[in-house]
């Protein structure tokens, strides 16, 4: 394993449940929000907490199977769950943050194994790096884990 991919997992895990230089932790910020309100939305055209949860955990695991290299024969399938519809029902946020942080230990166990040449190889049925793929994951967890503690402080 190179000093990179070490730094990857330093900040991913940092990120997750660390001290990280913006503020709260993934998990920290998640666990303190009251799962009854998750499914409501501040307004009609935005986001409820649970659709941008299932929305960081679609990219989760998209990232976990292109570094397991799990053939995916059909990307439709996996840009239908991008924007998914919730339900109460299928959809809690115990196993929403579940999924957030068994996906990142996973991405990070698979990290350890890894090649040294790992972050320059591209990436299946896109047209980047996992270099690329990576780094775009822990800014796109920021972000809506940003997002996720906006639409709490309107609600809350």
């Amino acid at each position: 394993m190179n000093k990179e991919t070490e730094s990857i997992i330093s900040t991913m895990q940092e990120i997750l449940s660390g001290s990280p230089w913006f503020g709260k932790s993934v998990l920290t910020i998640l666990d303190d929000i009251n799962p009854d309100i998750v499914h409501k939305k501040p307004k009609e055209n935005a986001h409820s907490m649970i659709e941008l949860l299932y929305h960081m955990v679609t990219w989760i695991e998209f990232t976990q199977h292109r570094l397991e290299k799990v053939q995916q024969t059909d990307t439709a399938a996996f840009n239908a769950l991008d924007w998914r519809a919730t339900n109460s029902t299928d959809h809690t946020w115990n196993t929403g943050i579940s999924n957030v942080k068994a996906g990142t230990n996973k991405i990070i166990e698979l990290l350890k194994k890894a090649s040294g040449q790992l972050l320059e190889e591209k990436v299946d049925y896109r047209e980047y790096n996992f270099r690329y793929l990576l780094n775009g994951l822990m800014q796109h967890n920021i972000y809506h884990l940003g997002q996720i503690a906006y639409v709490n402080k309107l609600l809350s």
